[in-house]
């Protein structure tokens, strides 16, 4: 996944920090992420969500928000409506680029403010929000003691996650004002609001609002034990599946034709996450899944392995191959499974066996078929098995040609 750094002018006028994930392939579609309170635009679930809608040919813009993370500005000078105020002026760079964004995706504040931006954007044909509170007013609940002098003294500072940020009176009395009712009744776009019921920083009651506050086309996905930051990669791996198949039920995502000699276009595999093995796997905008490494080798254990990808083509085929032949035939078959196993074994015939020891692969296949056949039958059908194209792939020579792009 190409990633390209930018910056553009915020609300006030700040240069605000940017990353611009872009498809390896054709650009179908543009999304802006919005970051979680006082986080940045490089947190895992940003990353990881932002990977796969690129992976599925849809560009994603995550930023800072004014005063975080690496974008210029006074954070204690902001508040909820400067958010929404950056987003809209993201929005308004993407256009100048030719990329003007169809999608708002925004996590916990994020979410609340894409769903306020929503309607000050043109062409915006969905919203997803992850763990996003009805009331914007909703963050200063973890302001503890702090909240009393800020409306006391006027200015105060708060400890979150670790971390010291100034607060002034006036972002109270934004986030106050912020009611999202309206904007969510008046939402010009499918809704999907997913969050986690035990989520203990903004509660799944949140959720509810936000979903009975929308018309339809709206949808609810629950994220189950995942925490407020979506943190664990399966939990963001979750989230980002449930985007990418999500919103492309709003949003044309057509394929260009295949190039010449590739009938079926061609599968990108790219890295998910480059501390383990995952690797997101798309065949075109619809098709996709992992593979990966089991936890003993390293991996996360979130997809089949690439072997196990192997034997699932040669499986596939050769169940398709039979239910074909069958079908020609009008034979009685009722169900056709194959179960495909890999190993390595000792090649007995080779040149060289006796200088060293050499292993060559071996795929056992087991032929399920049920159905009222006859042993004729059942026995051409275990002859056709062989004639699977995958088979016939696997047994012959295979030239593979590579070249290094980029």
């Amino acid at each position: 996944m190409p990633t390209e750094k930018l910056t553009f002018t915020g609300h006030h006028g700040d240069e605000l920090a940017a990353r611009f994930d872009l498809p390896d392939g054709p650009h179908m579609a543009t999304a802006i992420f919005a970051h979680c309170f006082t986080c940045g635009k490089d947190i895992a679930a940003a990353r990881r969500i932002s990977g796969r809608l690129a992976a599925m040919g849809i560009g994603v813009l995550r930023f800072d928000f004014t005063g975080l993370g690496h974008s210029e500005g006074e954070f204690s000078n902001t508040g909820f409506s400067s958010n929404v105020a950056d987003l809209v002026a993201a929005a308004a760079h993407l256009k100048t680029m030719g990329h003007a964004p169809s999608i708002l995706i925004g996590h916990s504040l994020g979410g609340s403010a894409v769903l306020r931006a929503a309607g000050e954007i043109d062409g915006i044909k969905a919203v997803a929000t992850i763990g996003a509170p009805f009331d914007p007013a909703h963050v200063v609940e973890n302001f503890g003691a702090s909240l009393k002098e800020i409306r006391e003294k006027g200015v105060a500072q708060v400890s979150l996650a670790g971390r010291k940020f100034t607060f002034r009176r006036e972002f109270l009395d934004d986030v106050a004002r912020a009611k999202l009712a309206p904007a969510i009744k008046g939402l010009n776009a499918a809704l999907l609001v997913m969050h986690a019921p035990r989520d203990m920083q903004v509660g799944i009651d949140n959720a509810a609002e936000i979903f009975g506050a929308a018309r339809h086309p709206k949808s609810f996905v629950t994220l189950d034990n995942a925490d407020h930051l979506v943190s664990r990669v399966e939990d963001a791996e979750y989230a980002a599946e449930m985007i990418a198949t999500w919103v492309g039920r709003y949003l044309d995502l057509r394929m260009p034709a295949p190039p010449p000699g590739a009938p079926e276009g061609v599968v990108r595999v790219s890295e998910a996450n480059p501390d383990g093995f995952l690797q997101d796997v798309c065949a075109g905008p619809v098709h996709h899944t992992l593979a990966d490494e089991p936890l003993a080798y390293g991996g996360s254990n979130l997809g089949m392995t690439p072997y196990g990808f192997l034997s699932a083509g040669l499986g596939a085929c050769t169940s398709m191959t039979i239910r074909m032949y069958a079908r020609r035939k009008k034979w009685p078959l009722a169900h056709v499974s194959v179960d495909v196993s890999h190993d390595k074994v000792h090649a007995q015939d080779c040149e060289g066996c006796d200088k060293s020891p050499v292993k060559i692969d071996q795929f056992t296949r087991e032929i399920h078929l049920q159905g009222d056949l006859d042993s004729e039958q059942r026995q051409k059908l275990l002859e056709i098995a062989d004639k699977c194209p995958v088979h016939r792939t696997l047994e012959t020579e295979t030239r593979i040609v590579t070249s290094l792009v980029g």
